[in-house]
């Protein structure tokens, strides 16, 4: 915690003074349980929002392929790691990841590490209250390891599965909180967001007793399990709606059953699924007569850092806006960091953003209760939409200077053209830019 910041703690606890600075808000959270996610310069957020399903084997691509055309489905479970991963993956490659996401589907990443020794079932491999902590960054650097071997980019949601445990043990229950925590920050410091796949009766409602808790860093989404056939992503009996309340949740509503689609029967359980997922880039080709300059942000006004040949492939995580080129203010953000106007770039759209490409974001966790978001950079500006509640993720689409608050007179412009101080929103710093989150234009 900064010193800056330990004063403007003490001055809070002495009155009221100190919330007339600051326009009424409650002051951010110390590192748990918001820890920050040190995204890299080729990273960025992906969400879906829809339907999922999550089978043991990853299908083949013909399968996928078929359910594609004829289910209600557009996202799909991979389980790409762990060692109580149970069944063979002989379809899950790198080609096979990045064919699935030019196919249209989304990919929700789970690691099937180990588990709590009060787990209700035959897993071999388990933690308690004494490893828990080592276990847990143990399967978190694994994880990244495997994802990356996979193409699944930094930015992607990683979900930990945690299978139902016998929660009356309160050893079992600090085991759960102490691989959670250690696994989120494991993996956050990484470039990855968080995620854990829970039981509504143990997991689930443990880590939502502990979602204020300073003794652990929360995760950043939660995938439910309670098979009763609705796929609601609110009002769930054992976490509030104010708990992972944007853009991270989703839910497992039914277990283990058949479904068949363009002539494809599959083994499936059924998700409702509003969360972030994997990031895999896309190749493109470079369509301008000379070659390419790529920059280090998106503009011509910044540094080349590379060139590329006509027709090179550019590897593309995601778009943002910048300079106008040509007929487009989009630009892509390459796997090496480096920016390309899109003007230049096959995509399918030469004059906005493109489907199937995400949005670059880098999301930070609220860290008070409720932050107002406002039109413009700057407490000054009125009020917009709803306010973020605590541990939402708020996603950042690109930073400028605005009116200081606490330490910090950098704002955050969000998904949506909504603004919130920097210093709500656990980034890298709260006193400066946050690497990779480029200028606003």
């Amino acid at each position: 915690m900064s010193a800056a910041r330990t004063i403007l703690r003490s001055l809070a606890a002495c009155g009221g003074g100190l919330a007339l600075l600051l326009g009424g808000l409650a002051l951010p959270a110390a590192a748990e349980p918001e820890t920050p996610v040190y995204y890299t310069s080729g990273s960025t957020m992906t969400r879906a929002d829809g339907l999922g399903f999550d089978a043991c084997t990853a299908p083949s691509l013909t399968q996928l392929a078929a359910w594609r055309g004829t289910s209600p489905y557009r996202v799909v479970n991979i389980y790409f790691g762990g060692n109580n991963r149970g069944c063979a993956q002989p379809n899950l490659t790198r080609t096979w990841v990045r064919d699935a996401v030019v196919g249209g589907w989304k990919l929700l990443p789970t690691y099937f590490g180990y588990q709590p020794y009060c787990m209700f079932g035959n897993k071999p491999n388990h933690y308690t209250a004494a490893n828990a902590i080592a276990r847990g960054n143990s399967d978190g650097a694994d994880a990244v390891t495997k994802a990356a071997a996979l193409g699944v980019r930094p930015g992607s949601g990683l979900y930990a599965d945690v299978e139902h445990y016998d929660r009356t043990d309160p050893d079992c229950r600090t085991a759960v909180h102490r691989y959670v925590s250690a696994w989120t920050k494991t993996v956050h410091a990484s470039g990855y967001l968080a995620g854990v796949y829970a039981h509504q009766d143990s997991g689930i409602r443990d880590l939502s007793d502990a979602y204020n808790w300073t003794t652990y860093a929360r995760p950043d989404a939660v995938w439910m399990a309670r098979w009763d056939g609705d796929p609601s992503l609110t009002n769930w009996p054992t976490a509030p709606n104010s708990h992972w309340p944007t853009y991270q949740r989703a839910k497992q509503y039914q277990g283990d059953h058949f479904e068949t689609w363009g002539g494809v029967r599959l083994n499936i359980d059924s998700d409702a699924v509003k969360a972030p997922v994997a990031t895999v880039a896309r190749t493109y080709q470079v369509t301008s007569a000379t070659p390419l300059n790529v920059r280090s942000g998106p503009a011509t006004s910044y540094p080349a850092v590379r060139t590329y040949a006509s027709g090179a492939s550019l590897f593309v995580v995601c778009q943002a806006t910048g300079e106008t080129v040509g007929t487009t203010s989009v630009w892509d953000r390459l796997t090496n960091g480096a920016w390309a106007s899109d003007y230049y770039v096959s995509t399918p759209s030469s004059t906005g953003f493109s489907p199937g490409l995400p949005r670059c974001l880098y999301p930070g966790q609220v860290t008070v209760d409720s932050l107002n978001a406002r039109t413009g950079p700057g407490a000054s500006f009125p009020t917009t939409g709803s306010p973020l509640r605590r541990g939402a993720l708020a996603p950042v689409m690109c930073q400028a200077s605005g009116s200081p608050v606490g330490t910090t007179s950098v704002w955050n412009k969000l998904y949506g053209n909504r603004w919130v101080s920097d210093y709500y929103v656990s980034n890298r710093s709260n006193t400066t830019w946050s690497a990779p989150v480029p200028r606003c234009p």
